[in-house]
């Protein structure tokens, strides 16, 4: 999102506490401070619109391939979803398309975890008491507030022969929602090892 802009006078600089303060008040080392800064976050911001407007591209590239590939069989493509992967023909680099759904709980999930509980109440003793553990974990929620999705999933691996827990395990299937999803472009280059490296396109892995 782009920050709106404000009308600085000339001559002052705004703080942090969005104060005017004259330039002849402020330390030139802070002047130049700001300027480097500035300087380094206008060109990011550069490289991040050639980065997207490289993945807008090369997206529409692999569509492009895809729709030409099925045109051999008399298909229409009509937009395939799902994760793709391209090698070159010598198999030293190779392009994914992957694809990720965003998931999320409503409030059916309160609704199992009361099921539940009521179980491990009931059962009580012995290894069950392992369970509970298991189960407080999988609902604990994160520091953003959020329910970890994998953890209660998981949950459903357990074969029990208890009517509230099937129901339980149901409620969690039904609760579950696809809220969006991401499309990531990954590109490999193979090691002289055979194995397969990413391409990192980040400052972090650069």
């Amino acid at each position: 999102m782009e920050q709106q802009i404000k009308d600085i006078p000339q001559g002052y600089m705004e703080d942090a506490q969005g104060r005017l303060i004259p330039m002849e008040k402020i330390r030139p080392i802070d002047i130049e401070r700001d300027a480097l800064v500035r300087e380094i976050v206008e060109a990011a911001l550069k490289l991040r619109r050639h980065l997207a407007e490289f993945k807008l591209q090369r997206l529409g590239d692999i569509d492009a391939f895809i729709e030409l590939s099925l045109e051999r069989y008399g298909v229409k493509f009509g937009g395939v979803k799902g994760n793709v992967q391209l090698s070159t023909f010598d198999g030293k680099y190779k392009v994914r398309r992957d694809q990720a759904e965003h998931l999320t709980f409503d409030e059916g999930v309160q609704a199992a975890k009361a099921l539940i509980d009521e179980c491990i109440n009931e059962w009580a003793e012995g290894s069950n008491a392992n369970l509970k553990v298991i189960v407080n974990d999988a609902f604990k929620v994160n520091q953003e507030g959020r329910l970890d999705i994998r953890r209660i999933l998981e949950l459903r691996r357990y074969d029990i022969d208890d009517p509230r827990w099937n129901r339980a395990m149901d409620a969690i299937g039904e609760s579950l929602q696809v809220v969006g999803s991401s499309t990531y472009l990954r590109i490999y280059e193979r090691t002289e090892g055979g194995r397969y490296e990413q391409i990192p396109l980040d400052l972090a892995n650069a």
